[in-house]
C-alpha cells in the first residue's frame, strides 16, 4: 500500500477548519486523483483548550512549532497563519527541513515571496500559494503556467471583496460610506479595524504578486501606489454614473519596455465594461495578453470555502509532485532590476468635482490653470446650484495628463477665489474592447 502523505497545518481557525473538513470530505476522491491519501499528523495551534468542530483527534493538536516542523513524517506544511510573522520564519524552516509548502497569506508572499521561491527552487522543494490572491478564483496557477507564453501587458483587477461591497452598497444610492461599512461589518464582510482592506492595503499585496508573476518583476508592496475609498461621496457615485461610469477600487499593473506601473486607487471605469458590474463580495481580475488577448476571471475572493477550495488544489498538483517524485516542473525567475514607474509619472484620465462661486468667468480661469498645466478638458457639467451659498457644483473630465500635472492643477485651483472647493480628484481608466 502506498504511504499517505503527512500533512503538517499551522493554524486552525475559520480557514483551516474548512480545509479539515474538505479534505476528510474528499478524502477517497483526493485519494483516486492523486494516487496516495492524504493525512493530518500535526496541527499548530495557540490554545490546546479550545474546542474545534473540525475531524481531528486532540492528539493530532499541539501549541510547539517543533512537533510540525522536525516531524519527518510530514510532508507537507499548510500554512493558514495570517501575518507576515512567525509564518514567513515558519515557512522559510519548513524548506529547509525538507517540507513542502502551502501557504494562503498573501502578506508573506507579497513581502518575501521571491525569497521563499528561491529556497523552494534551490532545495528541491515545492511552494504552493494560489490562495493568496483572490481567495477559491484560479489565479496564481494560470499566470505561473497557463498563460506562460504570453507576455502580460496589463492586468485591471478589483481584489478586496470588502470594499467592492461597500462601494456597491454606495453606488445604489442608499448608503454613505460610513453607513455602507457598518453594514459590512455586521454582515461579516469588514473587520472592526478596516484600514487593511478600506485604505489598500490588502489589495496591493495582491496586486504586488500578480505583477511580479505577470512581469517576471520582483515588486513588494512598498512599490505599489496607493489610496483607499473612505473620501469617496454618494455625489461622486451618482455623477459617474451619469457619465456611464462606475468606482471600484482598481489595481492597476502595466508594463512596458522601459518601466511597469502598480497603483491601487478609487477608479472610474465603463459601467458597460463587464469590470465594472462587477458587484457585491466578488473579485475580479481582467488581463491582457500578447497571444491570449483579453482575458477575465470572477469569482468570491474571500471566505473560508472558497479560501479552501484553492489550498486543496494545491494539496492535488503538490500530491500529484509526491507521487511520481517530479518538483519544481515549473521555475520562475524574476527580474531585481525592474523599474518601477513613479505615480507622478503615470499618465491618467481624471474626474474633478469642484464647488465654485456662482460668478461669471468661473469656467474660464478654471481653463487656464489647466492649459498652463497641462491638462486638457474633456468636458464639464454643472450639476447642481445651492441659491443660499451662492455657490454651483462643476464635474470635470480631462483627457489624458500626467499624474503630476493633474494633481498640480487641482493644487492651483483650489487656491482660487472663485473655488469653494475641490471636492473630489478620481482617476479615470477607459478599458479597451
Amino acid at each position: 500500500m502506498t504511504a499517505a502523505i503527512g500533512l503538517g497545518l499551522l493554524g486552525v481557525g475559520t480557514v483551516g477548519s474548512a480545509v479539515v473538513r474538505a479534505l476528510a470530505e474528499r478524502a477517497t476522491y483526493l485519494e483516486k486523483t492523486t494516487g496516495r491519501s492524504f493525512e493530518i499528523r500535526k496541527a499548530l495551534v495557540q490554545d490546546l483548550t479550545k474546542v474545534r468542530d473540525v475531524p481531528l483527534e486532540a492528539s493530532t493538536f499541539t501549541s510547539e512549532i517543533n512537533e510540525v516542523l522536525l516531524d519527518d513524517s510530514i510532508d507537507i506544511v499548510v500554512e493558514l497563519m495570517g501575518g507576515v510573522e512567525p509564518a514567513n520564519s515558519y515557512l522559510r524552516r519548513a524548506i529547509e527541513s525538507g517540507k513542502h509548502v502551502v501557504t494562503a497569506n498573501k502578506e508573506v508572499m507579497a513581502t518575501h515571496g521571491v525569497e521563499l521561491m528561491a529556497l523552494a527552487a534551490a532545495s528541491g522543494r515545492d511552494l504552493y500559494f494560489e490562495a493568496s490572491v483572490g481567495g477559491g478564483i484560479p489565479l496564481i496557477g494560470p499566470f505561473r503556467q497557463d498563460l506562460a507564453a504570453n507576455q502580460i501587458r496589463e492586468v485591471h483587477a478589483i481584489l478586496n471583496g470588502t470594499t467592492n461591497y461597500i462601494l456597491t452598497k454606495m453606488s445604489s444610492g442608499d448608503a454613505d460610506y460610513k453607513s455602507a461599512l457598518a453594514e459590512a461589518q455586521h454582515l461579516g464582510y469588514a473587520e472592526p479595524e478596516p484600514e487593511n482592506d478600506v485604505g489598500g492595503h490588502d489589495s496591493a499585496y495582491k496586486l504586488a504578486i500578480l505583477a511580479s508573476l505577470a512581469f517576471k518583476s520582483d515588486i513588494r508592496p512598498q512599490d505599489v501606489f496607493r489610496e483607499g475609498i473612505t473620501n469617496l461621496t454618494p455625489a461622486d457615485f451618482r455623477h459617474a454614473a451619469e457619465l456611464g461610469y462606475s468606482i471600484k477600487l482598481l489595481a492597476i499593473a502595466k508594463a512596458d519596455a522601459d518601466d511597469v506601473e502598480v497603483r491601487v486607487h478609487p477608479t472610474l471605469v465603463q459601467k458597460d465594461f463587464l469590470l465594472g458590474q462587477v458587484d457585491g463580495v466578488f473579485n475580479a481580475v481582467r488581463l491582457d495578453g500578447d497571444l491570449l488577448g483579453r482575458a477575465m476571471f470572477i469569482g468570491r475572493g474571500a471566505g473560508p470555502e472558497p479560501t479552501s477550495s484553492a489550498i486543496v488544489a494545491d494539496l492535488i498538483d503538490l500530491g500529484h509532485n509526491i507521487h511520481r517524485n517530479e518538483h519544481n516542473r515549473i521555475p520562475l525567475s524574476f527580474s531585481p532590476t525592474t523599474r518601477v514607474r513613479p505615480i507622478a509619472a503615470v499618465r491618467s484620465r481624471y474626474y474633478f468635482r469642484v464647488w465654485v462661486q456662482d460668478h461669471p468667468g468661473v469656467l474660464a480661469q478654471i481653463g487656464t490653470v489647466c492649459g498652463e498645466e497641462s491638462v486638457s478638458i474633456a468636458s464639464v457639467i454643472q450639476k447642481e446650484i445651492d441659491e443660499t451659498a451662492g455657490r454651483a457644483e462643476l464635474v470635470f473630465l480631462t483627457h489624458e495628463a500626467d499624474e503630476s500635472s493633474a494633481q498640480q492643477a487641482i493644487t492651483r485651483i483650489a487656491e482660487l477665489e472663485v473655488v469653494a472647493e475641490v471636492a473630489s480628484c478620481i482617476r479615470v481608466e477607459d478599458l479597451a474592447e
